[in-house]
């Protein structure tokens, strides 16, 4: 984690993009189809597993580069503050709960969207699985006036921070509740004035053992709630580390055919994007790709349909 030292951070954030760029850790332009939802270009910083790699003539050694100063470094923009208030407290955090467990079986209350947002009138994001809350808070702050974003989180700690660093940040267009998506989805978002717009569910947690893929939150009931509410021409942009994560999820997706589409781009291999088209990475991805991992990525819009034109 960068420091709170203003100079020791410059220091460290400086010794860090000299290394990024020694090393290959290079910025790539990623453009895709038109959305405010979607951005064209992105820094980004990935290091090289290459035995070539220059490295050793950086004044930090890449394979020294935590994840979690890399992590600092691509939110550098929102300039967050890791001090706490007492009422929120030091957060830690199961890595995994069960959204089948009769504590999350109660759908979450409909807050007073014209107290949340201050347009509630606008295109909605929804993130599922929001964590932290970084990446929807840095496109929250990207695209203030022209988006609304809304996290839903299962693991309460995290919302409440989330909802601390929306006020620090002074956003009138992002805001976090804590929720089961599996239960809360089209309770909450059916409630909303304006049009959904795009759908992300990044990096879900993977329930590895098979008795519980049950638990794996892109289940038929979620994706109907969220084809019901996804306005035509509406996207949904999901991506796992964990390929059969992925491929579950595009099972689920490739099902509905009839109404979602596969986005195919310049930028697809084997079906995956190879870029995260967001402009931003999510920290799950950071701490990933610094290990080697590949990252499996889907984009799909909704159909227009005859008759569904307004």
């Amino acid at each position: 984690m960068l420091s709170s030292n203003p100079i020791e951070t410059k220091k460290k954030m400086g010794s860090l993009t000299q290394a990024c760029s020694s090393s290959s850790l290079a910025k790539s332009v990623f453009s895709l189809a038109s959305s405010p939802f979607i951005f064209t270009s992105r820094r980004k910083f990935r290091a090289s597993t290459s035995a070539s790699s220059a490295s050793n003539s950086a004044s930090l050694d890449v394979k020294e580069v935590r994840s979690t100063d890399l992590v600092d470094l691509e939110y550098a923009d929102l300039n967050l503050k890791y001090k706490i208030s007492e009422e929120v407290g030091h957060v830690r955090i199961r890595q995994h709960v069960n959204p089948l467990s009769s504590s999350f079986s109660t759908p979450a209350p409909v807050p007073a969207w014209e107290e949340v947002y201050k347009d509630p009138s606008l295109p909605l994001m929804v993130d599922i699985g929001s964590g932290s809350g970084r990446f929807l808070l840095w496109l929250a702050k990207k695209n203030a006036d022209s988006g609304n974003y809304l996290g839903l989180e299962i693991r309460q700690k995290l919302v409440k921070r989330a909802n601390f660093w929306v006020n620090e940040l002074g956003l009138s267009n992002a805001h976090f509740i804590f929720a089961n998506a599996m239960v809360s989805f089209d309770h909450l978002i059916s409630s909303y004035r304006g049009p959904l717009e795009f759908v992300s569910i990044l990096c879900p947690d993977p329930h590895f053992k098979k008795r519980h893929h049950k638990r794996r939150v892109v289940q038929k009931p979620l994706v109907d709630s969220i084809l019901k509410n996804l306005k035509p021409g509406g996207k949904i942009f999901v991506q796992s580390d964990v390929l059969d994560v992925a491929q579950d999820m595009r099972d689920q997706l490739d099902e509905e055919a009839k109404v979602l589409e596969h986005v195919d781009t310049v930028d697809t291999e084997e079906g995956w994007l190879r870029e995260n088209p967001m402009g931003i990475r999510t920290e799950r991805e950071i701490h990933a790709e610094l290990e080697g991992a590949r990252i499996y990525r889907r984009l799909y819009q909704k159909k227009i349909l005859i008759g569904s034109l307004q």
